[in-house]
């Protein structure tokens, strides 16, 4: 008797967590991902800012699959659903499902502004985290190389748009790299040129905080010399600066985007309706609407399931594993002949940490900041990273790196041309 086969697209942490919950599940289940690898996003500003490698936050999917043995992995990116022939579609062949799991995660949104397509880096991805490292270790060597001042300024000003948790995390690292690290390589540029500036278009950091940390967090950036700008739109982006809404002009050559983030195409691809960001409108289940056997989790899924305020589910991490999770029980429950349940979501509290050895963690009721948030950052960001062997190094990593003032993957790395490559 053939078993049921569930086809899970995304192997981010909702698809990820959604197989292993299936893992003695009377079902066969194939996996599929356009990368083939599982990136901790969570660190991926510290690849940006040259403290960790890329293998110290991301592993091969079928490595972290083999302990499944009813899983299976394919490499290939989405191009549609077949809801009435139960086939999901994808550049290679279509895949037949008995039900279906969309985790197709998110990606930068740069609101329709060409300026910034063309000009700022997005943050969202591997490729993207060492495309910033290059740049900015690019923009150093150059500076190098020219005697006006006005022209080493603009290289050496880099400007983060966003205040929320990566904007924040990415400009402390920012900070501390060409402040603690790079004045020791380059020892003959002057360092008061160097700029790195957080820009904000509310009149805060962290809006989802509570005030006080919101404060504290500001606070931390500027001591380790971050300029922090609020109330700051960005208008346009140039090769050499930023245009704001109220006309202020920012010379910076360098501008990295963590300002807004949309669901990923896939739920374009699907006819359903979509709700802010993007993102597909599921029933509080997780099920599409009409078809009961097709669920959608992670970030792309919009209003269905509510947070304890009423509004929708943030794109966060502990949202998308406690929707995989459930999603998985609930598979295995209608194959019991029971039917789907509502989604609740159990919130574990947000954290963001600001450079070395200081953070902001909110946990119900507790308020952390300074060096007692920073521990509490590294204590769960540590035992979330994918594997054994990932944490030892990060932790390794980040010892040396408290220690000594140090980061130890400043290189410039330049992918050659696929054919270029090729064996003849």
């Amino acid at each position: 008797m053939t078993r049921p086969r569930v086809v899970i697209a995304g192997a981010g942490f909702a698809g990820l967590t959604c197989a292993r919950a299936l893992k003695n599940a009377p079902v066969d289940v194939l996996l599929l991902d356009r990368n083939n690898y599982h990136l901790f996003t969570p660190l991926l500003y510290q690849v940006a800012s040259a403290v960790l490698d890329p293998g110290e936050i991301a592993r091969p999917v079928r490595q972290l699959i083999r302990p499944l043995h009813n899983a299976d992995f394919l490499l290939a990116n989405v191009t549609g659903v077949d809801f009435e022939q139960r086939q999901l579609l994808t550049d290679h062949r279509p895949l037949a499902y008995d039900y279906l799991v969309l985790a197709s995660g998110s990606q930068s949104d740069y609101f329709g502004n060409a300026s910034l397509v063309q000009h700022a880096f997005g943050l969202k991805n591997l490729d993207e985290g060492l495309a910033v490292r290059n740049r900015i270790l690019m923009r150093f060597e150059e500076a190098r190389w020219t005697d006006d001042r006005e022209r080493r300024r603009t290289l050496l000003t880099f400007a983060v748009v966003g205040g929320g948790p990566t904007g924040v995390e990415m400009s402390g690292a920012l900070a501390e790299l060409t402040r603690l690290v790079l004045s020791k390589d380059y020892r003959d540029l002057d360092f008061d040129l160097v700029r790195v500036v957080l820009l904000e278009a509310a009149g805060w950091l962290l809006g989802t905080f509570a005030a006080p940390l919101r404060e504290a967090a500001r606070l931390s950036l500027e001591k380790k010399g971050v300029e922090v700008l609020l109330k700051a739109k960005v208008a346009d982006v140039t090769e050499s600066s930023i245009l704001l809404a109220d006309g202020h002009e920012i010379p910076a050559s360098t501008v990295i985007w963590t300002a807004g983030v949309r669901a990923s195409d896939v739920g374009s691809y699907l006819g359903q309706p979509l709700g802010r960001q993007a993102r597909v409108q599921v029933l509080p289940t997780l099920q599409v609407d009409g078809h009961p056997e097709v669920f959608v989790i992670g970030d792309l899924a919009g209003p269905g399931p509510i947070n304890s305020e009423g509004g929708p589910l943030p794109m966060l991490i502990p949202v998308a594993m406690q929707e995989g999770r459930h999603v998985a029980a609930t598979i295995k429950d209608v194959l019991r002949g029971y039917g789907a349940t509502n989604f609740l979501y159990k919130d574990p509290g947000i954290m963001a940490t600001i450079g070395r050895n200081s953070a902001v963690a909110q946990l119900g009721p507790v308020r952390l900041t300074g060096f007692l948030g920073w521990l509490m950052w590294l204590f769960v960001h540590l035992i979330n990273v994918i594997s054994f062997r990932s944490r030892i190094v990060v932790l390794v990593n980040w010892a040396w790196d408290y220690l000594f003032y140090d980061r130890p993957i400043r290189l410039i790395l330049r992918a050659a041309d696929e054919k270029a490559t090729r064996p003849k």
